[in-house]
């Protein structure tokens, strides 16, 4: 397959280029609706069968250059369309086979420069994803509803010692503090408990920071984690986590997945770089 001298080369994904992998491809469409291609390694430079293949769609040049991306990370909709259409596709495939998720917005010069790094790097490719094979990525969650702030007309803890407004007031600001020190020590409680539950099932665990903003809305998020858990274990992790914490009344936990393991795609140490290969048009 050649790219259009217009277009660039997007990455989605690595993966084994198996039957199920074919058979996945076959009708999907990604990014502007742009079929789901792939794009294997020159001949003799990849690894045994079946070779390794890099999930690809062709995208405008003008939108996924290095500068125009720049603009566009700021354009909230547009980073929004995009992330849906490189989600929709990984998960797509990942039902399928077990695929390495790259960076959005991993594009190449073309097919060919894109056929070159896969076989770059085949064999970093070739065993993470032996480590992901028979294993998807469960997120867990807590948040904390917003504590109401003190009002003037509400109740005083202790009205016979709120002689004054001003005492009743910082009552309230205690009572406040109070109940928001309560939940935070129930969230902490909380999550260590799902970590020791978790660690039974998982194979791999990260912290990722807390989400705010447009993403949580008015709850606090206070952890976001992510497991790897082999396939096996999958409801008996879930039904696991959601039975220990069912004892809080306070907090929210939230167990999301089985999804494509976004957060195990590199190792460990890695994980803080870029992801490997990844270049820009220019």
């Amino acid at each position: 397959m050649t790219t259009p001298n217009d277009a660039l080369t997007y990455v989605y994904a690595a993966a084994p280029l198996t039957t199920g992998l074919r058979e996945a491809l076959m009708g999907l469409h990604g990014i502007y609706g742009s079929p789901v291609l792939f794009v294997t390694a020159p001949p003799g430079t990849g690894g045994p069968a079946p070779p390794l293949a890099f999930a690809t769609s062709h995208v405008p040049r003008r939108d996924f250059n290095e500068s125009a991306l720049k603009n566009h990370f700021e354009d909230l909709e547009w980073l929004e369309d995009v992330a849906r259409a490189h989600h929709d596709v990984v998960q797509a495939l990942s039902i399928h086979a077990t695929v390495l998720p790259l960076r959005m917005a991993t594009v190449y010069q073309d097919d060919d420069r894109a056929g070159q790094a896969l076989a770059e790097q085949h064999d970093a490719f070739a065993e993470r994803l032996a480590q992901l094979t028979a294993h998807t990525e469960f997120g867990v969650k807590i948040y904390l509803a917003p504590t109401a702030a003190p009002a003037g007309t509400g109740p005083v803890p202790d009205a016979s010692a709120a002689t004054t407004p001003g005492k009743a007031y910082l009552q309230r600001r205690k009572a406040q503090h109070n109940a928001k020190e309560a939940v935070y020590s129930q969230a902490q409680e909380a999550a260590g408990i799902i970590e020791t539950v978790a660690s039974r099932y998982a194979s791999q665990h990260v912290r990722h920071p807390a989400q705010s903003g447009t993403l949580t809305g008015p709850v606090e998020n206070v952890l976001n984690d992510a497991y790897l858990v082999p396939d096996a274990y999958a409801e008996p992790f879930r039904a696991a986590i959601e039975a220990a914490v069912g004892v809080f009344d306070g907090i929210r936990v939230e167990v999301t997945g089985p999804w494509a393991p976004y957060s195990f795609a590199m190792p460990t140490v890695e994980r803080q770089h870029s992801a490997p290969g990844e270049e820009h048009g220019s």
